[in-house]
């Protein structure tokens, strides 16, 4: 391949990495979203849900702190509207990597909004807590 070619192929090579290609993607990710019923979620996170919904007291430092979604599963939304919480898991001895993200929503307040996604895997995938 000789040099211009080399520079062509990069050239798309970085073209597609700025363009719809990785939309594409993340819409395919959110597509991807499942759903859980508030009623089959694990007790641990029907506990936390209703703390959500009452404004705490929350046990653990990080609940209520920013959740930027760097992952892009969730829908697009400007920084802050996302915060997380956590769901205790019995047996870790940490704070495990079970969590509730709650949107602002309509309402402009987690407790209010209604939306609310659940996660067992420390963010790999989310399902939408239906209520």
């Amino acid at each position: 391949m000789c040099l211009p070619d080399r520079l062509a192929a990069l050239l798309l090579i970085v073209f597609l990495s700025f363009s719809g290609v990785t939309g594409a993607r993340e819409d395919r990710n959110r597509a991807a979203i499942g759903e859980i019923a508030a009623a089959e979620l694990p007790r641990q996170a029907r506990d936390t849900l209703a703390l959500i919904r009452n404004g705490g007291p929350f046990p653990y430092r990080k609940d209520g702190t920013v959740f930027q979604n760097r992952e892009r599963l969730l829908p697009a939304r400007k920084r802050g509207y996302y915060t997380e919480y956590t769901v205790p898991t019995p047996s870790a001895h940490d704070r495990g990597a079970r969590r509730i993200i709650a949107g602002k929503g309509t309402t402009g307040d987690a407790a209010t909004s209604g939306e609310y996604y659940y996660t067992d895997d420390h963010y790999e995938t989310f399902r939408r807590i239906r209520e």
